[in-house]
């Protein structure tokens, strides 16, 4: 199936979740997780109007980055290692997975420009799951105060994989009740306005409860072809 088709349909459930909560859709922003499909099936979806593009590989980034340049803006999702930092830092606006201090140095070291940052949230507590505890992230946050090229633009989680409505919810709102924790602290460098929260299964849910970015992949670029 066509990624502009995919996208339609996505867009009418993203209306049909705002619809339910009295959120302005425009309020969303869809990435297009493109880690499993190829350059191609990436320019696809830039030409059916998507506007953000996720990897969360260097080097997947990097193969679809010398094609495409800067046509999409560019979020990188997942676990980042610090050594690799240099390969993706001038390429990427946002990185969604802050989770460490020493990865902090990293990108204040490498970075000539202030980098969109969200601060990864272990809320589910899963062992397999990265990011901080929910109790340790304000005082995270609090410790990034002296690097100048970091913004903290939000937080974000991986629920777990699950049906489960009520475990979705409680870890969607989980987030968002940290979120306006961060925002009350009031911190230049953190205004924390976004929720990166939400993936092809549960991104429905996500929004509900306050997502303003969704990562999906699976559902809106699929397997190429």
């Amino acid at each position: 199936m066509k990624v502009a088709t995919k996208y339609e349909h996505i867009k009418k459930q993203i209306n049909e979740a705002c619809r339910k909560v009295g959120r302005d859709p425009h309020d969303i922003t869809v990435i297009a997780v493109t880690k499993y499909v190829s350059t191609e099936r990436a320019i696809e979806a830039i030409e059916a109007g998507i506007e953000h593009l996720g990897e969360n590989r260097d080097t997947g980034l990097l193969e679809k980055w010398n094609i495409l340049k800067d046509k999409p803006c560019w979020h990188f999702i997942g676990t980042l290692q610090t050594r690799k930092v240099k390969n993706i830092i001038d390429k990427v606006d946002y990185i969604h997975s802050l989770d460490r201090l020493s990865l902090a140095e990293e990108i204040n070291k490498r970075a000539n420009h202030k980098i969109k940052c969200f601060v990864q949230v272990n809320v589910s507590k899963e062992e397999s799951k990265h990011g901080l505890a929910p109790k340790n992230v304000v005082d995270f946050i609090q410790s990034l105060r002296p690097f100048e090229n970091i913004i903290v633009e939000g937080l974000m989680t991986m629920a777990p994989f699950t049906d489960d409505e009520k475990v979705l919810r409680k870890c969607f709102k989980e987030l968002r009740e940290l979120r306006n924790q961060v925002q009350a602290c009031q911190l230049d460098f953190a205004p924390c306005t976004e929720l990166s929260m939400g993936m092809s299964n549960d991104f429905m849910i996500a929004i509900e409860e306050g997502a303003t970015m969704v990562r999906i992949g699976t559902a809106l670029v699929g397997e190429d072809g």
